[in-house]
């Protein structure tokens, strides 16, 4: 009898720590949202873009920038960058690209706000993405138009591990 009591005092006490933990974790989730800090979502994060597909009209390109080139992409809670480079120091063809600015995000809806870029032509453009994130990658969809480029691209992301 002693045993059993014991078993189901101790049970009851471990259910307790647990319910409590849950409990904390969701005060701190709350409290963030009543400071109006959001909470990670999974597209937070530094990634590596792998691949990019562009369409424009019937014709289709795809891009490895695994090869000669890297870009990434930073997201934090409001604010997103992304930079570009070649891989040769501008030895062959120099490449610089960079821009960022703020998002929004909603469910897969993502809407990325260019406040900066280092093609001037695309600042102050909204652009409307579809993303999705399995494990590690990220994959981003949507169009791009602005001035004479109207394009729908598809790219593939990896996260990137400190």
């Amino acid at each position: 009898m002693k045993k059993s009591l014991l078993f189901l005092s101790l049970f009851g006490f471990l259910i307790s720590c647990d319910m409590r933990i849950e409990r904390d974790g969701d005060k701190k989730d709350a409290i963030k949202k009543a400071l109006g800090e959001n909470i990670a979502s999974p597209i937070e994060g530094t990634w590596k873009l792998i691949s990019g597909t562009t369409i424009i009209k019937t014709d289709t390109t795809v891009a490895d920038y695994t090869q000669g080139q890297e870009m990434i992409k930073i997201i934090n809670p409001t604010h997103f960058a992304f930079l570009k480079h070649d891989l040769t120091k501008g030895k062959d063809t120099a490449i610089f690209v960079s821009g960022g600015g703020t998002y929004t995000l909603d469910g897969e809806k993502y809407i990325e706000q260019l406040v900066y870029c280092s093609d001037r032509a695309w600042e102050g453009h909204s652009f409307p993405f579809t993303v999705t994130v399995v494990e590690d990658t990220l994959l981003q969809q949507g169009v791009e138009k602005v001035a004479d480029v109207d394009q729908y691209i598809i790219e593939k992301y990896v996260r990137v591990k400190k």
